[in-house]
């Protein structure tokens, strides 16, 4: 059974960076597909990016330009990478594998 760690949330400042982590117990298979959501209060959770089985990454447009993510198959850890957050970003962060949750971390962005 696979377990999803994450980390590297956090409070940040407007225009600030954080990358989140997510690694896995196990070996992360080529084949799988790999993505970040976010649920903000009183909203839904919406998928933020993801790295598909061919290799292509999809972005939502409100992080396109700001948002990367990316894989080390080495460590067996998803990571993103978030650049110039705004206070919308505000939210919780999971990643996903095929059918994996992790356990979400808050990501705040205040001043």
């Amino acid at each position: 059974q696979v377990q999803l760690v994450e980390s590297g949330g956090g409070l940040v400042q407007p225009g600030g960076s954080l990358r989140l982590s997510c690694a896995a117990s196990e070996r992360i298979f080529r084949q799988y597909v790999m993505g970040w959501y976010r649920q903000a209060p009183g909203k839904q959770r919406e998928l933020v990016a993801a790295l598909t089985i061919g290799g292509g990454t999809n972005y939502a447009d409100s992080v396109k330009g700001r948002f990367t993510i990316s894989r080390d198959n080495a460590k067996n850890t998803v990571y993103l990478q978030m650049n110039s957050l705004k206070p919308e970003d505000t939210a919780v962060y999971y990643c996903k594998i095929n059918n994996l949750w992790g356990q979400g971390t808050q990501v705040t962005v205040s001043s």
